[in-house]
């Protein structure tokens, strides 16, 4: 049987679950302020990277074409999450509810931190799609691991540009938002470097198993063409 392009396959449908799971995750747990050796982070780290990494997958086996359906669909999960936790978190509790305090922490998202976090993965997120899928081209297909570390490089570095001028400047010292911003960074790239052996594996089986390998040529990269999936 012919697989129509416009269709997805069901290891799409799960890995595009995962995505969402993984980013409405990163927002619960961006809460929590956590020290890794020594350094202060968020307790997103422990998650937000796999988001990248199965965006790599996805570009990589599926194509850009794909890859901008789920940063679109990450998108609009993650929106929808944090648009709920508001209206939640501004009803006001009932009598014997006494952890309003406890709830507002996790759930009442600074409006000024959420479109900081909304603009900073869309942009990040594309721009990592978008490296993967022009090295896997200039490459012809080789060198994955490669083009897995400097897209992630490259979208963690515009992630952490835009989001913590955005959501922080003003908050935090103007000399210790670079340091921020590199930590991230390189904290995120030494994750996808520790998993990419499972990474390779992953990309190896899905190519497999779903007998596709896309290259972007001619492809239209723009970012709203989110249903132009052939």
């Amino acid at each position: 049987m012919i697989k129509s392009k416009q269709q997805v396959s069901v290891l799409f449908m799960l890995f595009s679950i995962l995505f969402c799971v993984c980013l409405i995750s990163a927002n619960i747990l961006e809460t929590k302020q956590i020290s890794v050796l020594g350094i202060s982070l968020t307790g997103g780290l422990i998650v937000f990277p796999i988001s990248y990494i199965i965006n790599d997958c996805v570009c990589e086996v599926w194509g850009f074409r794909k890859a901008r359906l789920l940063i679109w669909t990450g998108f609009a999960m993650n929106f929808f999450f944090v648009s709920m936790g508001a209206i939640c978190d501004w009803i006001p509790g009932a009598p014997y509810w006494d952890n309003d305090a406890g709830f507002h922490a996790v759930f009442g998202l600074a409006p000024r931190v959420a479109a900081a976090s909304f603009i900073a993965f869309i942009i990040g997120s594309f721009a990592n799609a978008y490296v993967m899928s022009k090295m896997k081209i200039r490459d012809k297909g080789r060198n994955f691991s490669a083009r897995a570390i400097v897209s992630t490089i490259v979208g963690e570095g515009f992630d952490s540009i835009i989001f913590f001028p955005l959501a922080l400047g003003g908050v935090v010292p103007a000399e210790e938002l670079p340091k921020l911003m590199i930590w991230q960074v390189v904290l995120k790239t030494v994750y996808e470097v520790i998993a990419l052996p499972v990474t390779i594996r992953v990309v190896k089986a899905l190519k497999s198993h779903e007998g596709e390998d896309v290259y972007d040529n001619n492809v239209n990269y723009s970012i709203w063409k989110i249903f132009a999936l052939s």
